[in-house]
């Protein structure tokens, strides 16, 4: 009997103690995640402020431990540089990674616009495999207010991406409710994705643990809604598939995870997935984006969301992660893995 069908059947047993996610858990954690009172969760700004707190909350309930420089945040020095005429957005500046938190005394105070990757964990309980790391995150940060469209000048960023950040707080919730995983997992909430992979690229510049520890990356972007190419409720797909062993790995467990079916939408390259991946971590991301016309609009709000779907996505990403955690590390198949990084400038 080979290795990977022992994981598989051993599964079911390792999630014995683990209570499935819901539509009223998820609803619980999108609502207020993608609420007008988070103004669209801009990076370095107060509504992103409120986000953290409220990530970094739900990760002390579930249990895990801290793995920031400042309890669960890693902070990330963030700063607005005037734009001489406004955007077509309307936006009268950019924001910019600065090298280092003590650059950021350098700016004068009106143009500091701090941030936080917000970060937790579960330590694994295999002593030969603990110092191996699993990371699950997804992107809280949005595009925050911006012209009016229907009289609505706030982008929730419902879909983008609250509905993957619940996902996270949920498969934490269910692993740190379980047994423990043979491997340790670390859950991130990574700012500035939509500004430029902002907050990944600081967490990549400063790890909280070597990179090189790390084994695996699933990410979770844009799981709102069903997608009919990844067969409908319930069913999501992976970016990459095709780079790695994860995908094929996932699915032999009986995971609804598909191939992503858009290739020339290039989502591999774009999302946080892709810092890691060039690094030579096997990083891809999980979604079920169907193209809705919502994405970056004020209409991306939690009307359109499918709660229903979102929690089987879930308890499938959870298995997922355990898998991941408990199994074969997934391995790069030849010419799977994307270039090194360029060097920032």
């Amino acid at each position: 009997m080979t290795r990977l069908l022992l994981v598989a059947l051993a599964l079911p047993l390792a999630l014995a103690a683990q209570r499935p996610t819901q539509p009223a858990d998820v609803r619980r954690l999108v609502y207020p995640l993608a609420d007008d009172s988070m103004a669209g969760r801009l990076t370095g700004s107060p509504g992103e402020a409120a986000a953290a707190r409220f990530i970094a909350a739900e990760m002390q309930r579930a249990g895990l431990k801290p793995m920031g420089d400042s309890g669960y945040f890693q902070r990330v020095p963030v700063a607005a540089v005037p734009l001489a005429t406004p955007s077509r957005s309307g936006r009268t500046e950019r924001l910019v990674l600065l090298r280092s938190l003590a650059d950021l005394d350098t700016v004068p105070a009106g143009r500091r616009r701090p941030s936080v990757n917000v970060l937790g964990f579960i330590e694994g309980s295999d002593p030969a495999v603990k110092g191996e790391v699993v990371l699950v995150d997804a992107h809280f940060d949005h595009v925050g207010v911006g012209r009016a469209v229907d009289g609505d000048s706030i982008f929730n960023g419902a879909d983008d991406d609250a509905s993957g950040v619940a996902a996270v707080l949920e498969i934490a919730r269910q692993l740190a409710s379980g047994p423990r995983p043979k491997r340790t997992v670390l859950f991130a909430a990574t700012t500035g994705e939509e500004v430029g992979l902002f907050g990944t690229r600081w967490f990549i510049e400063h790890p909280p643990v070597p990179l090189s520890q790390f084994v695996a990356n699933l990410e979770i972007e844009m799981i709102g809604r069903p997608d009919s190419l990844a067969g409908g409720p319930g069913k999501a797909w992976l970016t990459g598939y095709e780079r790695s062993s994860m995908g094929e790995a996932l699915a032999a467990t009986g995971l609804p995870i598909v191939p992503d079916r858009r290739p020339d939408q290039h989502f591999f390259e774009r999302s946080d997935n892709i810092a890691f991946a060039r690094c030579g971590i096997v990083a891809h991301t999980l979604s079920s984006f169907n193209m809705h016309t919502d994405y970056h609009q004020p209409s991306d709000d939690v009307r359109a969301m499918d709660l229903a779907h979102m929690a089987e996505v879930i308890n499938a990403a959870a298995k997922a992660t355990r898998a991941l955690a408990d199994g074969p590390k997934p391995e790069w198949k030849p010419g799977g893995r994307p270039g090194a990084p360029a060097s920032r400038p």
